[in-house]
């Protein structure tokens, strides 16, 4: 269980990262294919299911909500080394994956498939890392059917490995909103005030509502893509997990950059490695 929780707490944190895939860190600790598998047969499996999603979000959660600020602080004195850190932790991965494709012979749709998401994930940090104008949430009708919108949306996204869930939310307006909005959530819960927590209420329903059937919905889809055309499915991922480090090199600023943080992030990078490659046996 513990494990199950520390895995959740690395995809909490990579789902507020701009660049970082949560969807990467699940296929990257070896639980992508057993997660898309719960999450599309809850009540089916029902015990079996929450036994392995419980501790996964249970992490999720105190990522999201406790070490994002720890995260938030290390990308502010070292964002050489924590982005490494994240490299590392993405390709840790691979190992994995190759598994998968090992013995299968190379054709060109498997190729086209690597090469297509690569690109996909490329380009979007090369040409979409301006930040979209910031929307203002005040709790409404039209805000409740944009949030569930925004929440389907960021849910697909990031359940997809590769694509970063929250640079998304950042190019459409919503992201500092969003997080601003946990902020203050959170500050009303631990003061009681009654009329902000009402107000968080109205804002959180509609996009967790969204983010729900987001996560139900691409699940599915995922699953039947995987049983009908695993190879490509797999060669999808590869690419996906191969273009993250560059996504990340694109969109990051990593600050002054010194002989010792260069060492420093080079153990990182080993560390992140080997840590998610033991975390994916």
């Amino acid at each position: 269980m513990l494990k199950n929780i520390i895995k959740g707490a690395i995809i909490g944190i990579a789902n507020i990262i701009p660049g970082v895939s949560g969807g990467t860190m699940a296929v990257s600790m070896g639980i992508y294919d057993k997660l898309i598998h719960c999450i599309t047969h809850l009540f089916s499996e029902l015990k079996k299911n929450i036994q392995f999603l419980v501790p996964i979000f249970v992490g999720a959660g105190i990522g999201l909500v406790g070490l994002s600020f720890v995260i938030e602080y290390l990308f502010d004195i070292a964002p050489l080394e924590t982005n490494l850190l994240f490299i590392g932790l993405i390709l840790g991965g691979l190992p994995a994956m190759w598994k998968r494709v090992k013995g299968n012979s190379i054709k060109v749709p498997h190729i086209l498939s690597f090469v297509v998401f690569f690109a996909l994930v490329v380009g979007l940090a090369a040409f979409g890392n301006g930040e979209g104008a910031e929307v203002v949430i005040e709790p409404g009708v039209g805000m409740a059917i944009a949030l569930f919108a925004v929440g389907i949306i960021a849910a697909a996204t990031m359940i997809i490995p590769g694509v970063s869930g929250s640079m998304i939310l950042l190019l459409l307006g919503f992201y500092n909103p969003i997080v601003t909005e946990i902020n203050t959530f959170i500050r009303a819960l631990v003061a009681f005030d009654i009329t902000a927590l009402w107000r968080g209420i109205l804002i959180f329903v509609p996009f967790g509502l969204g983010v729900v059937a987001g996560i139900f919905g691409i699940a599915k889809i995922i699953e039947i893509v995987f049983n009908k055309y695993p190879l490509l499915a797999y060669w999808a991922i590869i690419g996906l997990i191969v273009a993250s480090p560059f996504a990340i090199l694109l969109l990051s600023n990593f600050g002054t950059i010194t002989i010792s943080s260069v060492l420093i992030g080079i153990a990182a990078l080993i560390f992140g490695t080997v840590a998610a490659y033991k975390l994916g046996d």
